[in-house]
């Protein structure tokens, strides 16, 4: 998959995660937009690859592409760090789901994933597809869509306080509201 189907599964997946839970949505769904990029650490041609080239290398060197970075050994390592250095679950949990997000989505690739590094078998969707292809882009546009309808239930109430906290009537000098 690429990059912004990646984005917007992490984008997605916390949305999804805020929507039945009481943790802070703007914090738990940044990190799940963070999260979704950071499997791909291990491919130089990636977002954050470009942006880390030295360590990009450097992992795909040792372990490959698909393989130690997309498996539950990484996930849950990136878990214990993330509780040990910053212990916000906000930002665990949506560490945490943006990356599982980028999972599922790479599960649904023709070459699969190492789900359960160091053992070398590729985890993959019996029906499977090509990056680029329009079927991701199918997948791309129907997170779109559930991530707008997410959205807007998760964030609502934040709107609705916004609305109710700025009275506009209090900006505007007295004479045009009485006239």
């Amino acid at each position: 998959m690429k990059g912004k189907t990646h984005v917007i599964g992490g984008l997605t997946a916390g949305l999804s995660v805020a929507y039945f839970t009481y943790t802070d949505p703007i914090i738990l769904v940044s990190a799940s937009v963070v999260g979704s990029l950071i499997p791909d650490i291990c491919h130089s041609g990636s977002r954050l690859g470009k942006n880390l080239p030295i360590l990009s290398r450097l992992i795909n060197f040792v372990f490959g592409h698909r393989s130690f970075t997309h498996s539950l050994v990484f996930l849950i390592l990136t878990a214990f760090l993330v509780d040990y250095f910053f212990p916000n679950d906000a930002l665990k949990i949506g560490l945490l789901a943006g990356m599982i997000s980028h999972y599922i989505l790479d599960m649904g690739t023709k070459s699969g994933i190492q789900l359960f590094f160091p053992i070398d078998f590729k985890v993959k969707f019996p029906i499977t597809t090509r990056t680029g292809s329009h079927a991701e882009k199918l997948i791309f546009s129907l997170l779109c869509l559930v991530s707008l309808y997410l959205a807007f239930q998760v964030f609502s109430l934040y709107i609705y306080t916004f609305i109710n906290d700025f009275n506009i009537s209090s900006a505007l000098p007295s004479i045009i509201i009485h006239n």
